[in-house]
């Protein structure tokens, strides 16, 4: 049966990221909506796109898009806080399928969580520039005071799997020390690639400070969403996981492996034209 012929509502939920991160993103879909089908494009070849401009951010955002859509899914999940921050409205405007993005269900969940109005945000270079993060709390609440430190290096530290790593340690001190002096009550990781460095930052930031996975509050407004538009699969057969890569699909298999938990993942390297 092709991808085309398939039921709208068993159809896969499409995410693409520059990446491993969005496997986080993944493991949260999965938890949430046990019966869907997945299918993912990690495109390892490129990473990382939050150093890059946003011309080339948006072109690759084109790019991985369409190869989801040339799978056949019935929502794109964009777990890239990179592309969600300066490609997502492009996204809407130009192709016809519910697309969600990171940036506002984390600042959503933020403006929830924070008692002191003061909140903090860690992402790649190109997301902390776009101030993405600031204008969606500020949309929420106006008395919320955001404070935003960029984090490159965190990136290939978690492609590298070095998630409790004396080098991370002396990266994530280096980066997150001025925010623990500004007294910050919650802190978003803006990049799917932080929650594998999830432990080292909490212990580094103070266990007082409520961290926010945008994966996971995405995937909570993929689920609302899928619901809204009567799009839930409520089929009882066993869940489909498909992932695609541009390269290194053996790295990328061994690290999935350990951050879902999958021993069988079908990783697949393609070329996107």
């Amino acid at each position: 049966m092709s991808a085309w012929s398939i039921p709208q509502q068993q159809k896969s939920i499409g995410i693409f990221d520059s990446g491993i991160g969005g496997l986080t993103v993944v493991h949260a879909l999965m938890k949430h909506l046990p019966n869907e089908n997945i299918t993912y494009f990690g495109d390892t070849a490129r990473v990382p796109y939050g150093s890059k401009s946003a011309e080339v951010v948006r072109e690759y955002a084109f790019e991985d898009t369409r190869f989801l859509l040339q799978q056949g899914v019935k929502i794109i999940v964009v777990a890239c806080n990179t592309v969600s921050a300066v490609a997502i409205d492009d996204l809407k405007s130009h192709f016809d399928i519910p697309i969600i993005g990171m940036i506002k269900p984390g600042a959503t969940v933020a403006c929830d969580v924070t008692a002191r109005g003061q909140v903090g945000v860690i992402g790649t270079l190109a997301t902390i520039a776009s101030e993405s993060y600031p204008r969606a709390i500020r949309e929420c609440s106006a008395d919320i005071r955001v404070h935003s430190q960029p984090c490159p290096l965190f990136v290939p530290l978690a492609e590298e799997g070095w998630s409790d790593h004396p080098v991370t340690r002396l990266v994530a001190e280096e980066y997150l020390g001025k925010l623990r002096d500004q007294g910050i009550d919650a802190l978003i990781l803006g990049c799917t690639h932080y929650p594998i460095l999830r432990n080292v930052i909490q212990e580094t930031i103070g266990s007082h400070v409520t961290l926010i996975d945008s994966g996971e509050a995405a995937a909570m407004r993929v689920e609302e969403l899928l619901r809204e538009q009567d799009l839930l699969n409520t089929s009882r057969e066993q869940p489909n996981y498909s992932f695609f890569v541009s390269d290194v699909p053996q790295k990328f298999k061994q690290l999935g492996q350990i951050f879902l938990g999958k021993s069988d993942l079908r990783v697949t390297k393609v070329h996107l034209t």
